[in-house]
């Protein structure tokens, strides 16, 4: 499969660039094409960093000699219309799929006025899901393999969250279902596709559910580096947890239903008497009721620059991921990377190993979670081992480690795909 070239299409910065960057590193990548690129070589790097720290994260240092195809100043005016837009009324999800289209169709005309589409040599075509539709389609027309990384367990996450929401709806903010030009777009994504990758058994069964031909899927986990300050980071943790000295849990994320948030607010309300206080980072999407805004033990942050994360997980004992549906749930490998035990739901990446570095909850309710930490308050000694093993864990995650399953696990579908096309039809 590395003997075939790709073109990578990225809205965002998914996974740091991890597959055009191993694919780069291998001679296999022939374009990385993205919405923003902010070089900090260009004559326009320091107006990047004025305008948007933001923006200024969107450049990857170990692909600056690969060949980047970007449309930065379209997203600026393209996000400067839609936030007008907005102003008068026009809801996020309409903005969602505007921004969405707007990628595909910049991409695609890129690759009409590259050539690219044209390559005589079949070439694979790798993009993410809900932003893949006319690529694929472009990509198909010129005979190229197509492969889909689907990043959640789509429609069928859509229906559980719903469910979830309805049983909250005294927490909800702001939540509305996708409409649906959302998932039949999403429907011809899958269609289109020879090869869906998902990040886990999760989101593999939420495919299948929804009769997406489960032979065209493989399941290949997210790759994570672990940064040069997390490896070096050695952990300690008392014999025992006191008023003094609590329990220090971590919630990482975006605080909303689907995460477990209202679960999490009833385990706090019943270990209200124990050793325990919570930390919950991240942008929030539900109303916080009073009493828990009252509970001096319940730090509430919100969303903090990226460069201020790691300094949370540093100053915890324990990080919890109690999620109703996740793809995968990064936060999990990041927290281990810093030798924090993670307590998790089943309902994401398959990362905890029960009791090795963390503990999995049976399933996802304020009186299990609040029964799960205080099995970490009765017997604390379990934790220094658990964080060792964090540490070892999260560094299987690594790029090295996880492209050769990648490409091997691509590669034997997409070679299907291909004898298919060359059997002559009876």
């Amino acid at each position: 499969m590395p003997s075939h070239k790709w073109l990578c299409f990225q809205l965002g910065a998914r996974e740091h660039y991890a597959l055009p960057r191993a694919l780069h590193e291998c001679g296999s990548l022939t374009a990385l094409f993205t919405d923003a690129w902010a070089d900090p070589r260009s004559p326009l790097g320091p107006a990047f960093k004025r305008l948007s720290s933001r923006l200024f994260t969107r450049f990857e240092p170990r692909l600056k000699d690969a060949r980047v195809e970007h449309f930065t100043n379209s997203l600026l005016w393209f996000e400067a219309r839609r936030n007008l837009i907005r102003s008068w009324g026009s809801n996020d999800w309409e903005h969602i799929i505007a921004r969405n289209r707007w990628f595909q169709q910049r991409a695609v005309q890129r690759l009409k006025a590259c050539g690219l589409a044209g390559n005589v040599e079949r070439t694979v075509f790798h993009a993410f899901s809900y932003a893949a539709r006319e690529i694929f389609a472009a990509a198909k027309r010129a005979g190229h393999f197509t492969v889909l990384q689907q990043i959640d367990p789509g429609l069928a996450e859509e229906e559980l969250v719903a469910k979830t929401c309805m049983r909250h709806r005294e927490l909800i903010l702001d939540w509305t279902p996708a409409p649906g030009e959302y998932w039949l777009e999403w429907l011809e994504e899958c269609r289109l596709a020879d090869a869906i990758v998902v990040n886990s058994e999760w989101s593999r069964r939420g495919l299948v559910a929804k009769n997406i031909p489960s032979e065209k899927i493989v399941t290949v986990p997210l790759m994570y580096d672990v940064g040069t300050h997390a490896a070096l980071c050695h952990r300690s943790f008392p014999s025992r947890f006191e008023e003094s000295s609590p329990l220090k849990v971590i919630f990482l994320g975006n605080l909303c239903v689907r995460k477990g948030i209202a679960e999490m607010l009833e385990a706090v309300d019943l270990l209200r008497g124990a050793p325990v206080s919570f930390c919950f980072v991240g942008p929030s999407e539900v109303r916080l009721p009073e009493h828990i805004r009252a509970n001096s033990r319940v730090d509430w942050r919100h969303a903090v620059p990226r460069v201020e994360v790691h300094g949370f997980y540093q100053q915890s004992h324990i990080f919890i991921l109690p999620t109703h549906s996740d793809g995968f749930g990064l936060t999990q490998l990041e927290a281990q990377s810093w030798g924090l035990p993670v307590i998790a739901s089943l309902n994401c990446g398959e990362v905890v190993r029960h009791g090795e570095n963390g503990l999995l909850l049976p399933e996802v309710s304020g009186p299990v979670i609040a029964d799960t930490i205080e099995a970490v308050l009765k017997d604390p000694s379990r934790l220094p081992t658990m964080s060792i093993r964090s540490k070892e864990i999260a560094a299987e995650y690594s790029v090295e480690r996880i492209i050769p399953k990648f490409l091997s696990s691509v590669g034997q579908i997409l070679e299907r795909s291909l004898e298919k096309l060359s059997t002559p039809k009876e």
